[in-house]
Protein backbone atom coordinates (compact mmCIF):
# COMPACT_ATOMS: atom_id res chain seq x y z
CA UNK A 1 0.00 0.00 0.00
CA UNK A 2 1.35 3.67 -0.96
CA UNK A 3 2.03 5.79 1.70
CA UNK A 4 -0.60 8.64 2.77
CA UNK A 5 -0.12 11.45 4.65
CA UNK A 6 -2.57 11.58 7.62
CA UNK A 7 -2.52 7.10 7.51
CA UNK A 8 -1.10 5.37 10.37
CA UNK A 9 2.77 5.51 8.16
CA UNK A 10 2.73 9.14 8.40
CA UNK A 11 5.73 10.70 9.85
CA UNK A 12 7.35 14.31 9.45
CA UNK A 13 6.92 13.81 5.96
CA UNK A 14 3.48 15.15 4.33
CA UNK A 15 2.74 16.06 0.89
CA UNK A 16 2.19 19.90 0.75
CA UNK A 17 -0.93 21.77 0.20
CA UNK A 18 -2.08 23.76 -3.06
CA UNK A 19 -0.17 26.80 -2.95
CA UNK A 20 -1.78 29.15 -1.01
CA UNK A 21 -2.65 32.65 -2.31
CA UNK A 22 -5.77 35.09 -1.26
CA UNK A 23 -9.11 33.47 -2.51
CA UNK A 24 -11.19 35.96 -4.17
CA UNK A 25 -14.50 36.85 -2.84
CA UNK A 26 -16.22 35.46 -5.88
CA UNK A 27 -14.88 32.38 -5.73
CA UNK A 28 -15.81 32.04 -2.18
CA UNK A 29 -19.43 33.36 -3.35
CA UNK A 30 -19.73 30.82 -5.97
CA UNK A 31 -18.63 27.83 -3.41
CA UNK A 32 -21.29 29.22 -0.79
CA UNK A 33 -23.87 29.00 -3.08
CA UNK A 34 -22.72 25.62 -4.58
CA UNK A 35 -22.34 24.32 -0.72
CA UNK A 36 -25.85 25.63 0.00
CA UNK A 37 -27.70 24.59 -2.73
CA UNK A 38 -26.64 20.77 -2.09
CA UNK A 39 -26.56 20.50 1.27
CA UNK A 40 -29.73 22.49 1.12
CA UNK A 41 -31.04 19.60 -0.54
CA UNK A 42 -30.75 16.77 2.18
CA UNK A 43 -32.67 19.43 4.12
CA UNK A 44 -35.66 20.57 2.35
CA UNK A 45 -37.63 17.52 3.21
CA UNK A 46 -38.18 18.31 6.58
CA UNK A 47 -41.61 20.85 6.36
CA UNK A 48 -42.65 18.18 3.44
CA UNK A 49 -42.82 14.80 5.94
CA UNK A 50 -46.25 15.26 6.42
CA UNK A 51 -47.18 15.91 2.97
CA UNK A 52 -45.29 12.74 1.96
CA UNK A 53 -46.27 10.76 4.49
CA UNK A 54 -50.35 11.30 3.29
CA UNK A 55 -49.19 10.87 -0.57
CA UNK A 56 -47.31 7.86 -0.09
CA UNK A 57 -49.19 6.73 2.76
CA UNK A 58 -46.62 6.24 5.29
CA UNK A 59 -46.83 5.71 8.84
CA UNK A 60 -46.14 8.90 10.97
CA UNK A 61 -43.52 6.84 13.14
CA UNK A 62 -42.04 5.77 10.06
CA UNK A 63 -41.13 9.67 9.14
CA UNK A 64 -37.85 9.77 10.68
CA UNK A 65 -36.42 6.95 7.97
CA UNK A 66 -36.49 9.53 5.47
CA UNK A 67 -34.66 11.82 7.24
CA UNK A 68 -32.05 9.09 8.25
CA UNK A 69 -31.76 7.04 4.43
CA UNK A 70 -30.68 10.78 3.55
CA UNK A 71 -28.21 11.19 6.48
CA UNK A 72 -26.78 7.33 5.96
CA UNK A 73 -26.28 8.57 2.19
CA UNK A 74 -24.34 11.38 3.18
CA UNK A 75 -22.09 9.34 5.59
CA UNK A 76 -21.54 7.13 2.77
CA UNK A 77 -20.28 9.44 0.56
CA UNK A 78 -18.32 10.85 3.47
CA UNK A 79 -16.13 7.61 3.10
CA UNK A 80 -15.97 6.80 -0.11
CA UNK A 81 -16.38 10.15 -2.35
CA UNK A 82 -15.05 13.15 -0.27
CA UNK A 83 -11.35 11.08 0.04
CA UNK A 84 -10.63 11.19 -3.80
CA UNK A 85 -10.65 15.05 -3.03
CA UNK A 86 -7.18 14.94 -1.71
CA UNK A 87 -6.12 12.57 -4.97
CA UNK A 88 -8.16 13.85 -7.69
CA UNK A 89 -8.90 17.22 -10.00
CA UNK A 90 -11.40 18.63 -7.15
CA UNK A 91 -13.25 20.68 -9.68
CA UNK A 92 -14.38 17.68 -12.04
CA UNK A 93 -14.66 15.67 -9.05
CA UNK A 94 -17.72 18.56 -7.73
CA UNK A 95 -19.20 19.22 -11.45
CA UNK A 96 -19.81 15.18 -11.48
CA UNK A 97 -21.02 15.07 -8.31
CA UNK A 98 -23.07 18.08 -8.84
CA UNK A 99 -24.88 16.59 -12.41
CA UNK A 100 -25.32 12.84 -10.04
CA UNK A 101 -27.04 14.96 -7.41
CA UNK A 102 -29.37 16.48 -10.37
CA UNK A 103 -30.50 12.85 -11.11
CA UNK A 104 -31.10 12.16 -8.01
CA UNK A 105 -33.35 14.80 -7.29
CA UNK A 106 -35.06 14.12 -10.26
CA UNK A 107 -35.82 10.53 -9.09
CA UNK A 108 -37.46 11.54 -5.65
CA UNK A 109 -39.33 13.78 -7.64
CA UNK A 110 -40.88 11.27 -9.65
CA UNK A 111 -41.42 8.77 -6.88
CA UNK A 112 -44.94 6.69 -6.82
CA UNK A 113 -43.60 4.25 -3.78
CA UNK A 114 -41.87 5.27 -0.50
CA UNK A 115 -39.17 2.59 -1.49
CA UNK A 116 -38.62 4.43 -4.47
CA UNK A 117 -38.53 7.98 -2.93
CA UNK A 118 -35.92 6.71 -0.34
CA UNK A 119 -33.94 5.35 -3.01
CA UNK A 120 -33.43 8.53 -4.53
CA UNK A 121 -33.18 10.67 -1.26
CA UNK A 122 -30.06 7.57 -0.34
CA UNK A 123 -28.40 9.43 -3.77
CA UNK A 124 -29.48 12.91 -2.62
CA UNK A 125 -27.19 12.04 0.70
CA UNK A 126 -24.03 10.47 -1.25
CA UNK A 127 -23.84 13.21 -3.83
CA UNK A 128 -24.68 15.73 -1.40
CA UNK A 129 -21.26 15.88 0.53
CA UNK A 130 -19.67 17.63 -2.90
CA UNK A 131 -20.17 20.73 -0.74
CA UNK A 132 -17.23 19.00 1.67
CA UNK A 133 -14.92 18.90 -1.36
CA UNK A 134 -15.87 22.45 -1.58
CA UNK A 135 -14.85 23.19 2.16
CA UNK A 136 -11.54 21.58 1.45
CA UNK A 137 -10.76 22.75 -1.85
CA UNK A 138 -11.63 26.38 -0.43
CA UNK A 139 -9.44 25.64 2.57
CA UNK A 140 -5.94 24.27 0.86
CA UNK A 141 -6.91 26.92 -1.96
CA UNK A 142 -6.75 30.03 0.96
CA UNK A 143 -3.66 31.62 2.71
CA UNK A 144 -3.19 30.10 5.97
CA UNK A 145 -4.37 33.88 8.03
CA UNK A 146 -7.95 33.72 5.75
CA UNK A 147 -8.53 30.11 6.28
CA UNK A 148 -10.75 30.43 9.02
CA UNK A 149 -13.11 33.22 7.48
CA UNK A 150 -13.19 31.04 4.33
CA UNK A 151 -14.48 27.77 6.07
CA UNK A 152 -16.58 29.72 8.16
CA UNK A 153 -18.17 31.99 5.22
CA UNK A 154 -18.71 29.23 3.31
CA UNK A 155 -20.55 27.08 6.25
CA UNK A 156 -22.36 29.97 6.55
CA UNK A 157 -23.58 29.85 3.27
CA UNK A 158 -24.51 26.27 3.56
CA UNK A 159 -26.57 27.12 6.79
CA UNK A 160 -28.09 29.88 4.53
CA UNK A 161 -28.74 27.17 2.11
CA UNK A 162 -30.60 25.06 4.26
CA UNK A 163 -32.59 27.73 6.10
CA UNK A 164 -33.73 28.70 2.62
CA UNK A 165 -34.28 25.32 1.58
CA UNK A 166 -36.79 24.85 4.22
CA UNK A 167 -38.78 27.97 3.77
CA UNK A 168 -39.04 27.32 -0.11
CA UNK A 169 -40.02 23.53 0.23
CA UNK A 170 -42.92 25.23 2.43
CA UNK A 171 -43.92 27.59 0.48
CA UNK A 172 -43.63 25.34 -3.63
CA UNK A 173 -44.94 22.64 -1.62
CA UNK A 174 -48.03 24.49 -0.70
CA UNK A 175 -48.87 26.25 -4.25
CA UNK A 176 -47.83 23.28 -6.35
CA UNK A 177 -47.23 19.81 -3.88
CA UNK A 178 -43.78 17.95 -2.43
CA UNK A 179 -42.90 16.62 -6.13
CA UNK A 180 -42.57 20.03 -7.27
CA UNK A 181 -39.81 21.10 -4.85
CA UNK A 182 -37.60 18.05 -5.67
CA UNK A 183 -37.96 19.49 -10.07
CA UNK A 184 -36.87 22.79 -8.65
CA UNK A 185 -34.04 21.95 -7.01
CA UNK A 186 -32.67 20.00 -9.58
CA UNK A 187 -33.30 23.11 -12.02
CA UNK A 188 -31.59 25.25 -10.08
CA UNK A 189 -28.52 22.57 -9.56
CA UNK A 190 -27.67 22.20 -13.25
CA UNK A 191 -27.76 26.16 -13.30
CA UNK A 192 -24.92 26.10 -11.05
CA UNK A 193 -23.26 23.40 -12.35
CA UNK A 194 -22.86 25.51 -15.73
CA UNK A 195 -21.75 28.32 -13.95
CA UNK A 196 -19.21 26.64 -11.33
CA UNK A 197 -17.94 25.09 -15.02
CA UNK A 198 -17.05 28.12 -16.48
CA UNK A 199 -16.33 30.76 -13.97
CA UNK A 200 -14.06 28.81 -11.63
CA UNK A 201 -10.62 27.86 -12.96
CA UNK A 202 -9.25 24.29 -12.46
CA UNK A 203 -6.87 23.71 -8.83
CA UNK A 204 -4.01 22.71 -9.24
CA UNK A 205 -4.03 19.02 -9.06
CA UNK A 206 -3.06 17.46 -5.12
CA UNK A 207 -0.05 15.63 -5.72
CA UNK A 208 -1.35 12.56 -3.87
CA UNK A 209 -0.41 8.76 -5.37
CA UNK A 210 -2.25 5.98 -4.38
CA UNK A 211 -4.82 3.40 -5.48
CA UNK A 212 -8.53 4.59 -4.09
CA UNK A 213 -8.55 1.57 -2.01
CA UNK A 214 -5.64 3.32 0.18
CA UNK A 215 -7.15 6.26 0.48
CA UNK A 216 -10.31 5.06 1.94
CA UNK A 217 -8.25 2.96 4.20
CA UNK A 218 -6.33 6.15 5.11
CA UNK A 219 -9.28 8.15 5.98
CA UNK A 220 -10.16 5.32 8.81
CA UNK A 221 -6.03 5.53 10.17
CA UNK A 222 -7.22 9.38 10.64
CA UNK A 223 -9.65 8.15 13.40
CA UNK A 224 -6.88 6.21 15.28
CA UNK A 225 -3.75 8.50 14.71
CA UNK A 226 -5.30 12.00 14.94
CA UNK A 227 -6.67 12.49 18.93
CA UNK A 228 -7.53 16.21 17.72
CA UNK A 229 -10.10 14.37 15.05
CA UNK A 230 -11.68 11.94 17.23
CA UNK A 231 -12.55 14.73 20.50
CA UNK A 232 -13.42 17.08 17.72
CA UNK A 233 -15.83 14.39 16.00
CA UNK A 234 -17.28 13.45 19.11
CA UNK A 235 -18.23 16.99 19.83
CA UNK A 236 -19.72 17.08 16.50
CA UNK A 237 -21.74 13.68 16.86
CA UNK A 238 -23.37 15.12 20.10
CA UNK A 239 -24.21 18.84 18.68
CA UNK A 240 -25.68 17.17 15.87
CA UNK A 241 -27.92 14.47 17.28
CA UNK A 242 -29.61 17.33 19.44
CA UNK A 243 -29.78 19.49 16.49
CA UNK A 244 -31.75 17.15 14.17
CA UNK A 245 -33.74 15.93 16.93
CA UNK A 246 -35.66 19.23 17.42
CA UNK A 247 -35.53 19.74 13.37
CA UNK A 248 -37.08 16.75 12.16
CA UNK A 249 -39.34 15.96 14.74
CA UNK A 250 -40.67 20.09 15.01
CA UNK A 251 -43.40 19.75 11.69
CA UNK A 252 -45.09 16.88 13.93
CA UNK A 253 -46.51 19.53 16.89
CA UNK A 254 -46.70 22.48 14.35
CA UNK A 255 -48.73 20.29 11.72
CA UNK A 256 -50.82 18.90 14.96
CA UNK A 257 -51.65 22.83 15.91
CA UNK A 258 -52.68 23.20 11.87
CA UNK A 259 -49.43 24.86 10.80
CA UNK A 260 -49.50 25.19 6.91
CA UNK A 261 -46.17 23.92 4.71
CA UNK A 262 -45.12 27.38 4.42
CA UNK A 263 -45.85 28.74 8.00
CA UNK A 264 -43.93 25.35 9.13
CA UNK A 265 -40.49 26.41 6.57
CA UNK A 266 -40.83 29.76 7.56
CA UNK A 267 -39.79 29.12 11.26
CA UNK A 268 -36.42 28.30 9.72
CA UNK A 269 -35.83 31.79 9.29
CA UNK A 270 -35.54 32.06 13.06
CA UNK A 271 -32.06 29.98 12.56
CA UNK A 272 -30.67 32.86 10.45
CA UNK A 273 -28.43 32.99 13.57
CA UNK A 274 -26.81 29.81 13.20
CA UNK A 275 -25.78 31.64 9.73
CA UNK A 276 -24.56 33.99 11.60
CA UNK A 277 -22.63 32.28 13.95
CA UNK A 278 -20.70 30.30 11.24
CA UNK A 279 -19.56 33.54 9.69
CA UNK A 280 -18.07 35.02 13.06
CA UNK A 281 -17.12 32.02 14.39
CA UNK A 282 -14.35 31.62 11.78
CA UNK A 283 -13.18 34.97 12.26
CA UNK A 284 -12.94 34.34 16.03
CA UNK A 285 -11.14 30.75 15.81
CA UNK A 286 -8.77 32.92 13.11
CA UNK A 287 -7.97 35.37 16.24
CA UNK A 288 -7.89 32.38 19.12
CA UNK A 289 -10.83 32.03 20.92
CA UNK A 290 -12.18 29.44 19.82
CA UNK A 291 -12.42 26.98 22.78
CA UNK A 292 -13.72 30.27 24.79
CA UNK A 293 -16.33 30.67 22.39
CA UNK A 294 -17.53 26.94 21.93
CA UNK A 295 -17.88 26.67 25.71
CA UNK A 296 -20.67 29.58 25.59
CA UNK A 297 -21.94 27.78 22.88
CA UNK A 298 -22.29 24.77 23.85
CA UNK A 299 -24.14 26.44 27.52
CA UNK A 300 -26.24 28.22 24.92
CA UNK A 301 -27.68 24.92 23.22
CA UNK A 302 -28.20 23.45 27.06
CA UNK A 303 -29.99 25.99 27.92
CA UNK A 304 -32.29 26.36 23.98
CA UNK A 305 -34.68 23.30 25.40
CA UNK A 306 -36.22 25.35 27.76
CA UNK A 307 -38.02 28.08 25.35
CA UNK A 308 -38.45 25.12 22.75
CA UNK A 309 -40.51 22.73 25.11
CA UNK A 310 -43.08 25.62 24.93
CA UNK A 311 -43.63 25.24 21.55
CA UNK A 312 -47.05 23.99 22.43
CA UNK A 313 -47.78 26.94 24.19
CA UNK A 314 -46.23 30.05 22.02
CA UNK A 315 -45.07 30.18 18.76
CA UNK A 316 -42.52 33.20 20.07
CA UNK A 317 -40.73 30.71 21.96
CA UNK A 318 -40.24 28.07 19.86
CA UNK A 319 -38.68 31.06 17.71
CA UNK A 320 -36.14 31.77 20.42
CA UNK A 321 -35.15 28.54 21.11
CA UNK A 322 -34.36 27.70 17.04
CA UNK A 323 -31.92 31.02 17.03
CA UNK A 324 -30.49 29.74 20.63
CA UNK A 325 -29.93 26.48 19.00
CA UNK A 326 -28.76 27.09 15.46
CA UNK A 327 -26.44 29.55 16.75
CA UNK A 328 -24.87 27.21 19.28
CA UNK A 329 -24.42 24.29 16.81
CA UNK A 330 -22.96 26.10 14.02
CA UNK A 331 -20.27 28.36 16.07
CA UNK A 332 -19.14 25.14 17.35
CA UNK A 333 -19.25 23.47 14.15
CA UNK A 334 -17.13 26.03 12.19
CA UNK A 335 -14.73 26.39 14.78
CA UNK A 336 -14.30 22.64 14.89
CA UNK A 337 -13.52 22.06 11.65
CA UNK A 338 -11.18 25.19 11.67
CA UNK A 339 -9.06 23.54 14.36
CA UNK A 340 -8.87 20.14 12.51
CA UNK A 341 -8.25 21.54 8.99
CA UNK A 342 -5.46 24.02 10.39
CA UNK A 343 -3.20 21.15 11.97
CA UNK A 344 -3.08 19.45 9.03
CA UNK A 345 -4.09 21.06 5.58
CA UNK A 346 -2.48 18.34 3.89
CA UNK A 347 -5.38 15.56 4.36
CA UNK A 348 -7.76 18.58 3.89
CA UNK A 349 -10.66 16.29 2.07
CA UNK A 350 -10.12 13.34 4.34
CA UNK A 351 -10.53 15.14 7.38
CA UNK A 352 -13.19 17.19 6.58
CA UNK A 353 -15.01 13.79 5.31
CA UNK A 354 -13.81 12.00 8.79
CA UNK A 355 -15.59 14.37 10.50
CA UNK A 356 -18.50 14.88 9.06
CA UNK A 357 -19.13 11.26 9.40
CA UNK A 358 -19.70 11.87 13.16
CA UNK A 359 -22.11 14.57 11.59
CA UNK A 360 -24.16 12.59 9.50
CA UNK A 361 -24.15 9.88 12.10
CA UNK A 362 -25.48 12.27 14.78
CA UNK A 363 -28.10 13.21 12.07
CA UNK A 364 -29.72 10.17 11.95
CA UNK A 365 -29.71 8.99 14.95
CA UNK A 366 -31.59 12.42 16.10
CA UNK A 367 -34.10 11.98 13.30
CA UNK A 368 -35.28 7.99 14.27
CA UNK A 369 -34.93 9.26 17.53
CA UNK A 370 -37.17 12.15 17.31
CA UNK A 371 -40.21 10.76 15.38
CA UNK A 372 -40.33 7.55 17.57
CA UNK A 373 -40.54 9.34 20.85
CA UNK A 374 -42.67 12.03 19.63
CA UNK A 375 -45.19 9.09 18.72
CA UNK A 376 -44.87 7.85 21.81
CA UNK A 377 -44.25 10.31 24.86
CA UNK A 378 -45.16 13.70 22.67
CA UNK A 379 -42.66 16.80 22.60
CA UNK A 380 -41.87 17.26 25.83
CA UNK A 381 -40.23 14.02 25.98
CA UNK A 382 -38.27 14.74 22.61
CA UNK A 383 -36.74 18.18 24.21
CA UNK A 384 -35.82 16.67 27.40
CA UNK A 385 -34.07 13.90 25.26
CA UNK A 386 -32.30 17.18 23.55
CA UNK A 387 -31.60 18.81 26.95
CA UNK A 388 -29.90 15.51 28.11
CA UNK A 389 -27.51 15.42 24.73
CA UNK A 390 -26.63 18.78 25.03
CA UNK A 391 -25.73 18.79 28.93
CA UNK A 392 -23.60 15.33 27.47
CA UNK A 393 -22.05 17.66 24.68
CA UNK A 394 -21.44 20.48 27.05
CA UNK A 395 -19.44 18.45 29.42
CA UNK A 396 -17.20 16.84 27.52
CA UNK A 397 -16.63 19.99 25.96
CA UNK A 398 -15.31 21.60 28.46
CA UNK A 399 -12.80 18.59 29.42
CA UNK A 400 -11.44 18.80 26.01
CA UNK A 401 -11.07 22.32 26.09
CA UNK A 402 -9.05 21.88 28.94
CA UNK A 403 -6.30 19.91 27.97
Amino acid sequence: MAEIPGGAADGKKGIPAEDNHTLSSRAVLLFSLTSALAVGNVYMVQPLLEAIAKSLHVAPGSLGSVVAITQTGYALGLLLLVPLGDRCDRKKLVIIQLLLSAVALTVAALATRFIMLLCGLLLVGVMAVVAQVIVAWAATAAAPSQRGRVVGSITSGIVLGILLARVASGMIADIAGWRAVYFTAAGLLLMLTVTLAVLIPAPGLPRLRASYLSLVQSMFALFITDSRLRQRGIMTFLIFTAFSLMWTSMVLPLAALSASLTQTGLFGLAGVAGALAASRAGIWADRGKGAHISAIALLLLTLCWLPLAGLERSWWLLLAGIMMLDFAVQAVHVINQSAILAARPETASRLVGANMCFYSLGSALGAITATHLYAIWGWYVVCCAGALISVCALLYGIKVYQQ
